[in-house]
């Protein structure tokens, strides 16, 4: 990963993963290391983009991450203005239409 995405992505106002106060240390542990989870596939799906725009699926086929961990950052980088949707359909990985995503700028 170089510099500019870890650059970048460290200014996005990402969602903080946190645990109770009143949670075992083992959460506050896994809330702790959530965050560099976090940072790390924004970077992957920013330099996915930089591919072109991809639904869900071809982003996390670029990226080398699972769906689920692209969904779970897609809205949170839209908010942060680093993606936007295309406002077409594209076709996923299990034949059905997904949403396109770009990067902003």
């Amino acid at each position: 990963m170089s510099d500019y995405y870890s650059t970048n992505t460290a200014m996005l106002p990402l969602f903080a993963p946190a645990a109770r106060q009143k949670d075992p240390p083992v959460s506050h542990a896994a809330a702790a290391k959530a965050k560099s989870f976090q940072r790390g596939h924004a970077a992957k799906i920013l330099a996915a983009l930089e591919h072109g725009p991809a639904g869900q699926s071809e982003i996390g086929r670029r990226a080398g991450l699972l769906p689920h961990q692209v969904n779970k950052r897609l809205n949170e980088l839209a908010m942060a203005g680093a993606i936007e949707l295309t406002g077409l359909l594209c076709e996923s990985s299990s034949g059905g239409k997904e949403r396109q995503w770009r990067r902003c700028g």
